[in-house]
């Protein structure tokens, strides 16, 4: 079963988003996360709807951030996404009438509300700003792992 990837990557063009001072158009987006500028608009347009993102029509126009970064969770750009499934497995539904399947589903459906509420919670809690602050981290990590290749080289 396909991997449903749009949240990590309107997530991913969020940040690259809050790294440019000016507009970025749906083509350029759509560039850097290698897809179709239509998808880019669609999925944007969730995110527009739901407060966290502006469009710019026009020379000049484009995509930008409407709310800081700290304000924006995890959590909100999952529901401007429309609420994808989470999981990719599933209950049986081949013998609707069958009492082992009955309980099979019923044991099945209480464990996946129980780690949707869990994973729910913990997308609420983490922001954009805090994945940010990490991949400033990391760029911060890798420029001085650079430097450091470059003194040993010397």
């Amino acid at each position: 079963m396909r991997r449903d990837s749009r949240l990590s990557g309107v997530l991913h063009v969020l940040l690259h988003m809050a790294e440019q001072k000016e507009p970025v158009t749906s083509e350029a987006l759509a560039k850097a996360m290698d897809t179709n500028a239509v998808v880019i608009r669609r999925l944007m347009s969730g995110l527009r709807d739901h407060g966290h993102v502006r469009s710019e029509k026009g020379h000049g126009g484009g995509w930008t951030l409407a709310r800081d970064l700290a304000t924006i969770s995890l959590r909100d750009v999952y529901e401007a996404l429309g609420q994808p499934s989470l999981f990719a497995v599933g209950n049986r539904t081949e013998s609707p009438g069958c009492l082992v399947e009955q309980a099979v589903n019923a044991a099945l459906d209480e464990a996946f509300d129980d780690a949707e509420a869990l994973l729910l919670a913990r997308l609420a809690d983490v922001t954009l700003a805090m994945v940010s602050a990490d991949f400033q981290k990391r760029l911060g990590d890798r420029r001085n792992r650079h430097r450091l290749d470059i003194v040993h080289a010397s």
